[in-house]
C-alpha cells in the first residue's frame, strides 16, 4: 500500500514487496530529515554487509519543495531501501535522529544517533542476527536458496522510475585526448560509459552492481565516481565508490583490476568458486570476511571515496564528496601512504591540482543546467568545488556532467555554444542488467519473469515443428525511436515443448531437433547421406537470430522455434532506446506534459499520485527539454503454443515434420 490517511510511501520497489512480511531484523531510521550523509552512509555500510535484512526510514511529511529535495537525495547518495513518511509528529526524533532495531516486530532497541557509531550498530545487527540464526548452518542454507531473494538483493537500488533513463546520474567526466575519448561514470547504473568527442559510444566498463574483477562485460562495479586516464598505461583508474575501492580499466586488455585494498577475495579465480557457491544456493549473505569487515573500521581505509586527481609523481589523490578526507594512494604499489582530515589540509596538499581543474568553470553558462549544491561551493570558498570530478575538456570542448538533467552538455570553447552530447551506438550497451534475467531464475520461477508487465499475450494452437514467429510491435504515436534495435537488445527464450533455434549454424535437419536422442539419430543420417555444401551454405545463410526490421514507427522481430507435442512458451523480451517525439504545430512549451508522459512509461502502475507528483517535479528541475531524455521502453510478449500430435505418414509409422509461420501484432501504450 502506498498510501493511508496519514502516511505514504516516498520510494518502494515491487521486487522487494515480499521482503517486507512480519518475519526478519528490522533497522529503522527515524529522522525529522535524511540531509545527513553521514547518517545514510552507516545505513548504507550495514546494508551491504547484512543484505538480508529490512532497512526502513521513517520521516515527517514536509512541503512539495523539500520533497524534491529529498527525491533528489535519493538520486544523489543512491539510497537503497523505503522511506516512508508521516503526517504524525514523533517527540523522540525531533531532538534528532535515531535508530529502531528489532525483530519479528518485537522487543525493539532504540539508539540514538549521536551514540550510535557504525561499530555499534553492526555489532547489535550482527548480534541478533547470530541470535536468530542460531547457529544452526542447516537453516542459513535453507533461507539462502531462494532465487527470488537472491534476485532482489542483488539490486536493491530500484525504487526511482528514472533507473530506465539511458543515464541515471552521470556524476564525473575524464577524458583521453590522445584517442579522442571520454569516461562518462553513470553512477547509478554502476557502469563507466567510453564515448568519442561526438557521443557515439566505443565502449562500456561494468555489468551489475557488485565488486569483482575481470573483463568489461563481466567486472562489477558499485557507483563509479571520479577518473583519471594515464596515458602511458593506457588505463583508466577510478573511484569505486561504494566498494571503497580504487579499481584499473586496462583499455587495451579490455579487463577491470582491483588496485586498492589489495585483497584475493575479488579476483576471478576465488570468484568461480564464489559464482558456483551462490549458483547452488550454499552462499552465507549474512556473513562478511575477516578482511573486508576490518576496512570498514580501518581509519585509513577509503570510505566512500569521489574525487580522484593525478599528482606530479606517482601518487593518487582520492577526496570524499563532501572534502572532509584525502587520501594518497601510490600508484604502483597500491599502498595507501598518508589520510588527512579537513579542507585546509586538502588545499595545502593537493589545492594546485583542484584549482587547475576548476579554472574552466568561468567557461561553463550555468544558466543551461541546475546546480545540485545550494551552497555552491564545498571546499572552503573555493566555488563550485562539487564540481571537479564533473569537467573534462576534450578537442576544444568542455563537458560537463548534469545529474540533475541526467545528460552531459557540450560546451565550444571558441564560441561558448552550449548543447547536449547526443549519444549514439547504443547497442553496444545490451541489455541492461536490472531488466535481465538468469536461465535458472527464468526456468524455476512460475511466470518465467518475475514481477515484470506483460504487454501482449498470444494463444495458439499448431501443429509440431518449426514455427517462425513474426512480431510487428508498433510504439506509440509521440514516440521515435533514436536507434534502430540491435539484436543486443533482444532476449527470446523457450520452455515447454519448444526449442529457440535462431540463428543455428548446423545442418538442415537440425531444425526439427528437439531432444539429444534425435539429435544424435539426425547427425548418424546426416553422416550416411551428406547433404552438398552449398545447399548447406545457402539455407544456414537465411537463418537470422532474432531479426529486426525498422518500418517507420513498427518494429518487427523475428524468431524461430521447434516445437514438440505438448504445451510450451515462448517469450520475447526487448529494450527499445525512445524519446518523446518533436510534434510540429504542437504546444512546444508545455514542459508539464511532456513530463508526466515521461513518467507514465517509467513509472509503475501501482505508485501513487503523490510519489508521481514529486518525480514530475524533479523531472522539472532539469533545464533542459525534456524531450530530449532518451529513455528505456521495456516490451515484453509471451506467446503460449499448444501443440497437437505429429501428423501420420501414409505408412503409419512415420511422422510428418510441418513448418509453421505466425504473425503477432503488439501495440505499445
Amino acid at each position: 500500500m502506498n498510501t493511508g490517511t496519514h502516511h505514504y510511501w516516498l520510494n518502494r520497489s515491487e521486487k522487494i514487496d515480499q521482503l517486507f512480511g512480519a518475519d526478519g531484523i528490522f533497522l529503522v531510521l527515524a529522522a525529522s530529515n535524511f540531509n545527513c550523509d553521514i547518517t545514510l552512509k552507516k545505513l548504507k555500510t550495514i546494508q551491504k554487509r547484512f543484505p538480508h535484512i529490512k532497512i526502513i526510514g521513517l520521516g515527517a511529511i514536509h512541503s512539495s519543495s523539500d520533497q524534491v529535495h529529498l527525491m533528489q537525495l535519493l538520486m544523489e547518495e543512491n539510497i537503497a531501501f523505503p522511506i516512508l513518511l508521516s503526517q504524525q509528529t514523533f517527540p523522540k526524533i525531533e531532538k534528532g535522529a535515531g535508530y529502531m532495531l528489532f525483530k519479528n516486530f518485537r522487543s525493539p532497541v532504540i539508539y540514538h544517533e549521536k551514540d550510535a557509531s557504525l561499530e555499534i550498530l553492526s555489532q547489535a545487527v550482527q548480534e541478533l542476527d547470530d541470535k536468530a540464526s542460531g547457529h544452526s548452518k542447516l537453516l542459513n542454507v535453507v533461507k539462502c536458496t531462494s532465487l527470488e531473494q537472491h534476485w532482489i538483493i542483488k539490486d536493491l537500488c530500484s525504487f526511482s522510475p528514472l533507473q530506465n533513463l539511458l543515464l541515471y546520474y552521470p556524476g564525473c567526466v575524464s577524458a583521453d585526448e590522445s584517442h579522442n575519448r571520454l569516461f562518462f561514470s553513470d553512477c547509478n547504473h554502476h557502469r563507466i560509459l567510453v564515448s568519442d568527442g561526438n557521443g557515439e559510444i566505443l565502449d562500456c566498463i561494468g555489468s551489475s552492481p557488485g565488486f569483482e574483477d575481470g573483463d568489461f562485460e563481466s567486472a562489477k562495479l558499485r557507483r563509479p565516481a571520479g577518473s583519471y586516464y594515464h596515458p602511458t598505461e593506457d588505463c583508466l583508474y577510478f573511484v569505486d565508490s561504494e566498494n571503497h575501492a580504487i579499481r584499473k580499466a586496462d583499455m587495451g586488455a579490455r579487463t577491470v583490476d582491483t588496485l586498492y585494498p589489495t585483497s584475493t577475495s575479488n579476483k576471478g579465480g576465488i570468484h568461480i568458486w564464489n559464482w558456483i557457491m551462490t549458483k547452488l544456493g550454499l552462499e552465507s549473505s549474512g556473513k562478511t570476511n575477516v578482511e573486508e569487515t576490518s576496512e570498514v573500521f580501518d581509519s585509513k581505509s577509503l570510505y566512500f571515496p569521489w574525487h580522484l586527481l593525478k599528482s606530479v609523481d606517482d601518487t593518487l589523490y582520492i577526496i570524499d564528496r563532501r572534502f572532509r578526507t584525502l587520501w594518497v594512494l601510490d600508484i604502483s604499489s597500491g599502498k595507501m601512504n598518508e589520510v588527512f582530515e579537513g579542507y585546509p589540509r586538502i588545499l595545502e596538499i593537493c589545492g594546485h591540482s583542484i584549482m587547475k581543474r576548476l579554472s574552466i568553470i568561468d567557461r561553463v553558462p550555468f544558466d543551461w543546467f541546475q546546480h545540485e549544491t545550494k551552497s555552491g561551493s564545498l571546499l572552503g570558498a573555493l566555488p563550485h568545488s562539487d564540481l571537479l570530478s564533473s569537467l573534462a575538456t576534450l578537442q576544444n570542448h568542455i563537458f560537463v556532467c548534469d545529474p540533475v538533467g541526467q545528460r552531459i552538455l557540450k560546451v565550444c570553447g571558441e564560441s561558448g555554444v552550449c548543447s547536449n552530447l547526443r549519444l549514439s551506438n547504443l547497442g553496444i550497451l545490451g541489455f541492461p542488467y536490472w531488466l535481465n534475467f538468469p536461465l535458472e531464475t527464468f526456468y524455476a520461477v512460475g511466470n518465467g519473469l518475475l514481477g515484470t508487465p506483460i504487454d501482449h499475450v498470444e494463444y495458439l494452437d499448431l501443429l509440431p515443428g518449426r514455427i517462425d514467429i513474426n512480431l510487428n510491435v508498433d510504439i506509440p504515436v509521440d514516440f521515435e525511436l533514436v536507434e534502430p534495435l540491435q539484436e543486443s537488445c533482444i532476449w527470446c527464450q523457450a520452455r515447454g515443448a519448444a526449442t529457440e533455434i535462431s540463428g543455428m549454424d548446423e545442418v538442415p535437419g537440425s531444425l526439427y531437433k528437439a531432444g539429444v536422442a534425435q539429435q544424435w539419430y539426425d547427425e548418424l543420417d546426416y553422416l550416411a547421406a551428406p547433404k552438398a555444401e552449398s545447399e548447406i551454405n545457402v539455407q544456414d545463410d537465411n537463418l537470422d537470430k532474432n531479426s529486426v526490421v525498422e518500418d517507420d514507427e513498427k518494429v518487427q522481430i523475428s524468431c524461430v522455434v521447434c516445437t514438440s507435442p505438448g504445451t510450451s512458451e515462448v517469450i520475447i523480451y526487448a529494450v527499445l532506446h525512445c524519446k518523446l517525439k518533436r510534434i510540429p504545430n504542437s504546444n512546444e512549451g508545455n514542459r508539464e506534459e511532456h513530463a508526466a508522459r515521461i513518467l507514465d512509461i517509467l513509472t509503475s502502475k501501482r505508485s501513487g499520485k503523490i510519489e508521481r507528483d514529486s518525480w514530475n517535479a524533479v523531472l522539472l528541475q532539469s533545464k533542459g527539454d525534456v524531450r530530449d531524455l532518451i529513455f528505456m521502453l521495456p516490451l515484453h510478449v509471451r506467446i503460449r503454443i499448444n501443440s497437437l500430435d505429429h501428423p501420420k505418414a501414409d505408412n503409419g509409422r512415420d511422422i510428418i515434420l510441418t513448418d509453421s509461420s505466425i504473425k503477432v501484432n503488439v501495440f505499445l501504450s
